[in-house]
C-alpha cells in the first residue's frame, strides 16, 4: 500500500494525527529530501527508514518501488512541504501503482495554495491553479492565454523570479489587476501583500524577496456576450440562466 502524506509547509504542528500514525506504521518513507523529512520525523520522535524519491531519480527507482509494494510493503511518500503531487513528485508513482493494482491512499492535509487563496480576499468560488509558469519556452503563450481567464489564478513562484513574474503579468494583464503575494506561510515572518500588480511589484522590488511564494491574481473582467464555455451568442449577457421551477 502507498500512502500520500502531506507535510507541514512551515509550522511543524500543521500535520494531522492520522499522518503521524501512518508514518509510524509504514515500512519505508519515500522523501523528496531526506534531510528535510528527517527534521520532521525527529521532531515527532519517529524512527523509520528513509529513501530518496525526487524528480531526478523517480524514473530510475519507479519499477523497483512498485515491485516492493506488490510484495506487500507499506510506503509513505513525503515531499519537502505540502501535499505530494501538487507541483512536487508523486504523479508517476501514483499512476504506476494504480496500473499495477497497488492500493493508493491520499491523506488530507497541508498545501500552500489554499491558505494563500483564502488570505487573498479574491473570489474563491472559481479558481485555476497554474503551479509554476514556464521559465522560458511557452511563457509568453501561457501569459497570453491566462490574460483573458476570468477565474482567480493561483501560481507558485521562486523568490528569485517573483519580481520578473509580476512585471510580466503587468505587461499582459495590465498594472491594475488585483493580486496577493503570500510569503513564508505559517512561519514567523509570514507576509500577505495585497494590492495591484504594480503596487505589489514595487513593494518587492524595493525590499527584496525571501521564502516560499504563492501568488494569487484576480481574474479578467467578464466579456459581455461570452458564455463561461467560451461561445459567444448575440444578446448573451454572461449571466447564468435561472433554474426551472
Amino acid at each position: 500500500m502507498l500512502y500520500i502524506v502531506p507535510s507541514p509547509i512551515g509550522n511543524l504542528q500543521d500535520i494531522t494525527l492520522r499522518a503521524l500514525d501512518v508514518l509510524k506504521k509504514v515500512d519505508l518513507i519515500l522523501a523528496e529530501d531526506t534531510r528535510n523529512s528527517s527534521r520532521l520525523l525527529n521532531h515527532y520522535e519517529i524512527i523509520k527508514a528513509l529513501s530518496p524519491y525526487h524528480q531526478h531519480n523517480e524514473h530510475k527507482v519507479l519499477r523497483h518501488l512498485v515491485d516492493q509494494l506488490l510484495q506487500g510493503k507499506k510506503m509513505a511518500l513525503l515531499t519537502d512541504a505540502g501535499t505530494p503531487g501538487v507541483s512536487d513528485p508523486a504523479f508517476l508513482l501514483v499512476r504506476e501503482c494504480i496500473k499495477a493494482g497497488v492500493t493508493v491512499e491520499c491523506l488530507p492535509g497541508a498545501t500552500a495554495f489554499v491558505p494563500a487563496l483564502v488570505n487573498s480576499g479574491l473570489p474563491m468560488n472559481r479558481f485555476a491553479f497554474e503551479g509554476f509558469l514556464p521559465v522560458k519556452k511557452g511563457r509568453q503563450t501561457a501569459l497570453k492565454q491566462l490574460a483573458v481567464e476570468e477565474r482567480t489564478l493561483v501560481f507558485y513562484e521562486s523568490p528569485m523570479r517573483l519580481v520578473k513574474t509580476l512585471e510580466d503579468l503587468m505587461l499582459y494583464f495590465g498594472p491594475d489587476r488585483l493580486c496577493c503575494v503570500s510569503r513564508e506561510l505559517t512561519k514567523i515572518y509570514e507576509e500577505n501583500k495585497r494590492g495591484t500588480l504594480k503596487e505589489v511589484c514595487e513593494h518587492f522590488s524595493a525590499k527584496g524577496v525571501k521564502g516560499e511564494i504563492v501568488l494569487v491574481v484576480e481574474g479578467a473582467p467578464p466579456v459581455r456576450g461570452r458564455r463561461r464555455g467560451g461561445n459567444d451568442e448575440p444578446g448573451d449577457d454572461g449571466e447564468e440562466p435561472d433554474e426551472a421551477g
